[in-house]
């Protein structure tokens, strides 16, 4: 059974999605918009306090095109 997507707190995500190559390019407001060098991008709304919910982090892991089984790789070395 593949593990169920879990809300997370913003740092982790943004430190598994560096790990891979992704870099921060700008934020606004609580919108960090995420770079790979070879063009992959994506969003990541930060609010302090808040874990990053299920949903979000779907559309996270489609945007850096990795599987469900790369994404829990990432953050189990997290």
């Amino acid at each position: 059974m593949i593990d169920a997507i879990k809300p997370l707190p913003a740092r982790k995500v943004i430190r598994a999605l560096e790990n891979i190559g992704f870099r921060q390019i700008r934020q606004k407001g609580s919108h960090l918009f995420m770079r790979h060098p070879d063009g992959r991008t994506t969003l990541i709304t930060i609010h302090p306090g808040e874990k990053i919910g299920k949903g979000m982090i779907r559309k996270i892991i489609n945007d850096a095109e990795l599987t469900r089984g790369e994404w829990f790789d990432l953050i189990a070395d997290i």
